[in-house]
């Protein structure tokens, strides 16, 4: 085991478990910078639905291989970790790979929500403006004449 590593059975909380990680790996630096990335994407491409849907497919398709992932990183840990992370329970996994990335899933619909609310205002007064124009266009009494 190496200098301050601690075992599974030590970890009482999720704190303690978050505080035994070494953070300053280059693998983890790089898979930070990766979700901050993501989450620029995800920010910048607002207006442009169709990155937005293609970067959301990609995100849930990366959740859902994380339990490969986990196996594979298990397997091979030492050619690019200090430590061996990855557990049979995918607690590592799931911390460091897949919450950021169901979080980002979740600003991507949360964009969808208010460009869909937007719209809907946007149509909302287009139509409440168009039949204005039809009541001008056909005043009420006017209508009432033509049909007696």
């Amino acid at each position: 085991m190496h200098p301050g590593q601690i075992e599974v059975s030590e970890i009482t909380g999720y704190w303690n478990f978050l505080l035994s990680i070494d953070w300053r790996d280059p693998w983890l630096i790089g898979l930070i910078l990766l979700h901050l990335l993501t989450t620029t994407t995800a920010l910048i491409s607002r207006s442009h639905n169709n990155i937005q849907v293609v970067l959301f497919l990609l995100l849930l398709s990366a959740v859902y291989f994380s339990e490969s992932i986990n196996e594979y990183a298990a397997r091979n840990w030492s050619s690019f970790s200090r430590q061996q992370y990855f557990d049979s329970n995918g607690l590592f996994i799931s911390t460091v790979f897949s919450i950021p990335i169901l979080l980002n899933c979740m600003l991507i619909i949360g964009t969808w929500l208010y460009n869909s609310t937007q719209l809907m205002v946007v149509l909302k007064t287009a139509q409440i403006k168009e039949r204005v124009r039809q009541q001008h266009r056909n005043p009420p009494d006017a209508q009432r004449l033509k049909a007696e």
